[in-house]
């Protein structure tokens, strides 16, 4: 482990020496179309699987359905602090219904606007429809193992200015702009809003989030976005596919107080149909670690107003179109040779190549509680394989 520590700080320290990372090999694409991904992960019991470490926390235990609050314990990097409703009571959603004014209990929406700390798990499969934004308060989980839940064809999700959210185990998908009008966000406050823009998850002004096994894709705007200053994020075991721009940290090139921002992408697929964006980061700083990369239409990771982006042991397959083998862009004509981007044990195949920039340390510098040890890039379609949202069932291993 010290010796792997010295390699990694040396490698983020040396002054930069080359403008291009690049690798080819005519490795065949195993991946298949997802055309609609509501994601059943099978198991194999002859099989042992390949865990990253946050499955490995949790997913070889039998006794999950009952011992839910556990999964609490086991994020790891900038959003590893976040609990969610880990010292709440259990709320169980009965019922797909909802009314952004007056939601009734056994919603979704009653539960997530409730100020106490609520871990919320769900009673059965159900598709859900909101009728405006779901606005989430602080200290809650929406835990959807064990059943099949989706929010979807509606507006979606609202995190703005609360801490400690945990979102586990649901499928995000076809989210629509909500509407000008009044959205309960506490049980004592209703509040005019202006809108939702059709984002899967906005995340503003808040901390210590953790989106995990969850699918999200064709929504009308973006996947996740993390701006105005949000920070302490953790983004994980997700499946992205089938849209534009995926993901947004950072509000502007102006909004300097997006320089606090840390985000952790670790562990996630980014499979068919996506364009651009995973992420696209402004001012903070993003660690993406073993994340799977299917494809991309023009670019992986993108940027501007000077982020510190460190790439470690993803897999970047490229598209076959030559003009679009780079998986980093800079949304700038020039100034940007000085940005710290770097990659360290990515794997590049069908021609993929990262252009580093910059001087300096690029270490996430994580806590011993948020640390954990990335594998080479190679090692990513395994750790990243059970990405979304899990077939789990009580009294069994997830």
């Amino acid at each position: 482990m010290a010796y792997a520590a010295l390699l990694l700080l040396l490698s983020c320290t040396l002054a930069y020496q080359a403008s291009t990372l690049m690798a080819v090999s005519s490795l065949d694409s195993t991946s298949e179309a997802l055309t609609s991904y509501i994601p059943s992960n099978s198991k194999s019991s002859s099989t042992k699987k390949t865990m990253n470490t946050i499955d490995s926390c949790w997913r070889r235990m039998s006794n999950w359905a009952s011992n839910r609050r556990a999964l609490a314990d086991c994020a790891v990097g900038f959003g590893q602090a976040a609990m969610g409703g880990k010292y709440g009571a259990m709320y169980v959603v009965t019922s797909p219904s909802d009314d952004p004014v007056n939601p009734k209990p056994g919603t979704l929406r009653y539960g997530v606007i409730q100020t106490k700390p609520l871990w919320i798990v769900f009673a059965k499969n159900m598709v859900i429809k909101l009728k405006n934004e779901l606005i989430m308060n602080s200290f809650k989980t929406v835990d959807g193992r064990g059943v099949k839940v989706e929010i979807a064809y509606g507006p979606c999700i609202t995190i703005q200015g609360v801490s400690h959210v945990i979102i586990h185990g649901i499928s995000i998908h076809d989210c629509k702009p909500g509407k000008s009008g009044l959205v309960r966000s506490t049980p004592t406050h209703v509040g005019h809003r202006l809108g939702s823009d059709g984002d899967a998850i906005s995340i503003f002004t808040s901390s210590h989030v953790w989106i995990d096994h969850c699918f999200l894709g064709s929504c009308s705007d973006g996947l996740i976005d993390v701006i105005h200053a949000s920070t302490a994020i953790t983004i994980s075991n997700n499946y992205f596919s089938h849209h534009d721009k995926v993901m947004l940290f950072g509000h502007n090139d102006q909004f300097t107080a997006d320089k606090a921002m840390r985000v952790t992408v670790a562990f996630n697929h980014f499979g068919t149909g996506l364009v651009q964006r995973m992420p696209r980061v402004r001012f903070g700083y993003a660690h993406l670690a073993n994340n799977m990369y299917d494809e991309w239409d023009m670019y992986a990771i993108g940027g501007s107003a000077n982020p510190t982006v460190f790439s470690e042991g993803n897999y970047f397959f490229a598209p076959n179109n030559g003009d679009a083998k780079q998986v980093t862009k800079r949304e700038v004509k020039s100034g940007w040779k000085n940005w710290k981007w770097r990659s360290s044990k990515d794997k590049f195949v069908n021609g993929a190549y990262f252009v580093q920039s910059g001087w300096g340390s690029c270490a996430p510098l994580y806590s011993r509680s948020q640390a954990f040890s990335v594998a080479d890039g190679s090692m990513a379609p395994a750790l990243t394989s059970d990405a979304g949202p899990l077939s789990c069932y009580a009294g069994k291993a997830c």
